[in-house]
Formats: structure tokens, sequence, C-alpha cells
């Protein structure tokens, strides 16, 4: 029986509005371990199912008032429609290229040994390296049979948004010269004051993937406390296990 470890869940997601749950694109809203920020550098086991049904209701609760508040739907040209389509169907025209779900695997391999639980700027800079090789094969993937239930023509479809995922978190991971929760640098093994205090934001613009450091919001003093004390006790010599491994 293989055995190896699978992601679970990492920490980031989409920017939303605390208390509406609306992204920066007006009309989409989101919740759950989909959205960033509520769970700071690890989330807590068990809090996942509470996330969910807290800011579900606040999600469904202003979309719903969106919905109300905007009648009208935003026109679509015909032209973006068509080139879309142009766009998702190019596999099928290619007389050769790559399998998607080599491609797929590449990308899976280069994760799992660059960007792994514990990482480093040498091992994320060949992933970087790694990951532009991958997008250039996966601009030429080539897809044979139908559209009707063709599971390599959806990975093909799915390709561009794994390797942006990926790269984003490769970038992010890279920038933050650090280890907190559950990022882990070896060559920067202590957390960092100054990085504890801000977020990475990340953009797509004309096709590249941007960072920014945004500062946090200063904690209240109540909230601050209710964290602090926790720690202090656990790492006072009282509460010491005494054991060894």
């Amino acid at each position: 029986m293989e055995v190896g470890p699978t992601c679970h869940y990492t920490m980031g997601g989409v920017r939303v509005d605390p208390e509406t749950q609306q992204s920066t694109v007006p009309g989409l809203f989101a919740c759950g371990e989909v959205a960033g920020g509520m769970h700071g550098s690890n989330r807590l086991g068990g809090n996942s199912l509470s996330d969910l049904l807290v800011f579900g209701k606040r999600a469904g609760e202003f979309a719903a008032q969106f919905a109300r508040d905007h009648s009208e739907h935003g026109a679509i040209d015909p032209a973006d429609v068509e080139q879309a389509a142009a766009v998702a169907t190019a596999p099928f025209e290619r007389t050769d290229g790559i399998n998607a779900f080599v491609i797929h695997e590449r990308l899976q391999r280069t994760m799992q040994d660059y960007v792994g639980i514990v990482r480093n700027a040498s091992d994320l800079e060949t992933a970087l390296d790694q990951l532009q090789e991958l997008r250039r094969q996966a601009s030429q993937v080539r897809v044979t049979g139908n559209v009707q239930f063709n599971p390599g023509w959806h990975l093909a479809l799915d390709l561009e948004n794994m390797l942006d995922i990926s790269e984003v978190v490769t970038r992010a991971a890279h920038t933050r010269q650090e280890s907190r929760g559950a990022h882990t640098r070896d060559d920067f093994p202590a957390s960092d004051p100054e990085w504890g205090s801000k977020n990475l934001l990340v953009r797509l613009r004309d096709g590249q993937i941007e960072l920014e450091q945004r500062p946090l919001p200063e904690m209240p003093d109540e909230l601050r406390k209710l964290i602090e004390e926790p720690s202090r006790q656990a790492n006072s010599p009282q509460h010491s296990t005494g054991t060894e491994s």
C-alpha cells in the first residue's frame, strides 16, 4: 500500500468583504475555505464547518440582496463568447501536442518535490522555472475524441487554473521569508514580527501574476489577550510535558 501526503487545505483564498463575503468582482461571493483571511496562518481543526455555517449564511443573504438590487444583468458580447469557445476547443484542432494527463502528472511532481511542507528559496525558484516550462507545454496540449464525456478535455481546460494557483502558492511562499503557521521555510525558520503584520494580495493583471504586501488591521486588545495568554501558558515550564522524541 502506497502512503503519501496529500493537500488537505491551504491558508489564503479569494479576498472577500468580512461582512458580506463579496469579492472584489461585483456579484461574486465566496465563503468557506475558498475565502481567505479568517484562519490566519493555520486553520484549527474543526473550524471549517463553523466557517461554512456562519459565512455561508452571510454570503447567501447578501448575494440574494445583491440580486434583488441588480435586476438587470450585464450585456454579453457575442465576440467574447466566440473567442472563449475557440480557446476551449483549440486542443481538438491540433495534430500534435502533449497529453493533458502527462502535464498534470508533471505538475503534481513539481509541487510535491519543491513546494512541499518545508520550503526553501532554491527549491521554490526551481519550481517557478518548471512551472513556466509546464505553461509552455500546456499551451500546446492535444485532445482526441469528442466533447461528450471527455475527461482529457476537461483536464486540458483545468490546466491553466491549476498552473495559476501553483504559481501563486510558490511565489507567495518565496516572498514570505519567515516560518509561520503552516508555512515553513528551513532557510528562514523563525517567525518575523514584520511579516506577521501583513498579508500578501495576489492579482492577475495582463496575464501576469502580481504580489502586493497589504498591512493587516490592528488587532483589538481584547482579542490579542485571548490569543497571547494561552500561548504564554503553553510555553511556560510548568506546562511542559517532559517527554522527548
